[in-house]
């Protein structure tokens, strides 16, 4: 039940972001060419590609939780796993010199960065040692920190992070995550990070955390804070 109602939430609260116009400066729109069938006839329409389409503003928990777990034995379902997705990101990472050379204007100060390796067996418990690290070193405590991005590779993730973490779900992934929007496979880390440092200056927070699990058992963390916080 606690996965379900999570993975609900992820398409509630994604799908009230992209209402609300909060992707808007992290979109890119790119105009596309659709062919469909109009009497008979094939057609090419162009349009404008501006939102993420895997997003199911209508999720609830009664459906849902019907989902037959995707192990017999299990208790992860397809509406609690990241969806298949295309997809592209960037971040734009400078020291001090370029940003004086180019005259740019940063939007976040990378405060820490860390790395754990875990049973890669089991491969998603990462982001909570990786997490723990990165706080440590940054002398930081997760109430210091005003939002956090976790992947949604799988339900669990996320919802072992908050439970290992004792950190605050009201915090978490204030726009949705993979479950909603998908996990484009190279590309979700600079996307969770975009998402993160935007949500940072919308709600004029400083701290921000995301973790990501990765293959092999591995994960990472970075602690970014608000240029201008």
């Amino acid at each position: 039940q606690e996965l379900d109602e999570f993975g609900v939430a992820s398409h509630q609260k994604a799908a009230h972001a992209t209402k609300a116009g909060w992707f808007k400066n992290e979109i890119l729109p790119v105009e596309v060419e659709v062919k469909k069938t109009v009497d008979g006839k094939a057609v090419v329409e162009k349009k404008t590609f501006d939102y993420d389409e895997g997003i199911r503003p209508n999720s609830n928990y009664a459906k849902l939780s019907t989902l037959k777990p995707l192990a017999d034995d299990g208790i992860i379902t397809a509406a609690t796993s990241s969806q298949i997705t295309d997809g592209a990101s960037a971040v734009l990472i400078v020291n001090e010199r370029a940003l004086k050379k180019y005259n740019l204007t940063p939007k976040a100060r990378i405060v820490q960065l860390a790395l754990s390796g875990t049973d890669p067996r089991i491969m998603l418990e990462g982001p909570i040692p990786a997490a723990q690290t990165a706080l440590a070193k940054a002398k930081l405590s997760i109430d210091d920190m005003d939002l956090y991005e976790v992947n949604e590779a799988f339900g669990p993730v996320p919802v072992s992070w908050l439970k290992a973490l004792k950190a605050d779900p009201a915090k978490m992934n204030v726009a949705g995550g993979a479950i909603a929007l998908g996990h484009a496979l190279g590309s979700t880390g600079t996307r969770c990070m975009t998402t993160l440092v935007h949500n940072l200056h919308r709600t004029q927070g400083r701290y921000g955390i995301m973790a990501i699990c990765e293959g092999g058992g591995t994960a990472n963390a970075t602690i970014v804070e608000r240029v201008g916080a």
